[in-house]
């Protein structure tokens, strides 16, 4: 008889956990939010969602037009320039860096399948060798031979290795903080370990928790303003993103660079800010010995996307580099 009030008041203790554990999951359940409203607020054109191939893929194209009807590739009206992204990010991320280029450049920026506003790959294959056929078809379909190629971490990684794959469809290279050394958690041909806890992202995901992890790639905490965190944040939150980011993560098989630098004929030039805590600048003393004639341009108190973090310095020396 006396042990009814112990065995209630468990009960009870019980009951009130689970309903508070229900309450969090609940509070901290973070949805995909509907295409629809994603499209409101990022698409400036619906001509900007573009089918190629067997990918849908959100293309932003600016400038001056590469060539014309009727003129030969000796008459284009002025050169192309493709950009792309690195990971979690979205063409947004080269704003200023698009609106300055765009005066003298026919300026192409891409979401990779899977993030921003393009949806995620239809096989679900985020392998390199995916991407270099992606950026090739993307390249017959918009009738460009050959193109200026800048890419950002990841995009950087894609961006050199379609250089060195296909040296005649590029002009000259810029690559921003690339990735494609092995790191902690990345050893040359072995897939990354994704932690099983990081799946929980496809399903967790609040706007703070977002903006811890975007904390680490800027050296200066104004730059990560709440409309670069909303941004990013409803970004990753687009159907089918955030599987598409484990999923990428999954296939990444990295190769040692060396062989595949060495073949890289076009004018390079890397770009750094010397304060990037995910990729260090130390990893460009292996491009420029890698990549011949290739040069290097840092500055200090800035972080993995000098894109954003000092657009301006760094916009100035890409211009004066295409020129």
């Amino acid at each position: 008889m006396h042990a009814r009030g112990p065995r209630r008041m468990k009960r009870l203790w019980l009951v009130l956990a689970l309903t508070a554990l229900t309450l969090l999951s609940l509070w901290l359940w973070t949805p995909d939010l509907p295409r629809a409203t994603l499209e409101s607020r990022y698409l400036a054109s619906p001509a900007d969602l573009r089918q190629v191939g067997p990918w849908q893929l959100h293309v932003r194209d600016s400038g001056p037009p590469s060539s014309a009807p009727g003129k030969s590739d000796a008459q284009t009206d002025a050169p192309a320039l493709v950009l792309l992204h690195g990971f979690g990010s979205s063409l947004q991320t080269w704003d200023i860096w698009a609106q300055g280029l765009a005066a003298s450049h026919r300026v192409v920026r891409i979401d990779l399948p899977g993030s921003g506003l393009s949806p995620p790959d239809p096989a679900h294959d985020y392998r390199d060798e995916r991407s270099l056929q992606l950026l090739s078809a993307l390249l017959d379909d918009l009738g460009l031979k050959r193109v200026s190629l800048v890419g950002h971490s990841m995009g950087g990684r894609i961006a050199w290795t379609f250089a060195a794959r296909f040296p005649e469809r590029i002009n000259k290279l810029v690559l921003v903080a690339p990735d494609g050394y092995a790191s902690f958690g990345f050893e040359y041909g072995q897939p990354m370990e994704v932690p099983a806890t990081l799946g929980l992202m496809r399903h967790v995901l609040p706007k703070p928790l977002m903006r811890m992890n975007l904390k680490a790639a800027y050296a200066q905490p104004e730059s990560l303003s709440d409309a670069v965190t909303t941004r990013y944040h409803d970004l990753i939150l687009a159907p089918g993103a955030r599987q598409a980011m484990l999923d990428r993560l999954a296939q990444t098989v990295l190769q040692e660079p060396g062989p595949l630098l060495r073949q890289i004929q076009a004018p390079t030039l890397l770009v750094w800010g010397e304060a990037d805590a995910m990729i260090p600048v130390s990893n460009a003393s292996d491009y420029l010995q890698d990549i011949t004639g290739s040069r290097l341009v840092s500055w200090p108190q800035v972080g993995h996307l000098p894109q954003e973090e000092a657009a301006q310095l760094s916009l100035k020396a890409v211009v004066d580099f295409l020129r």
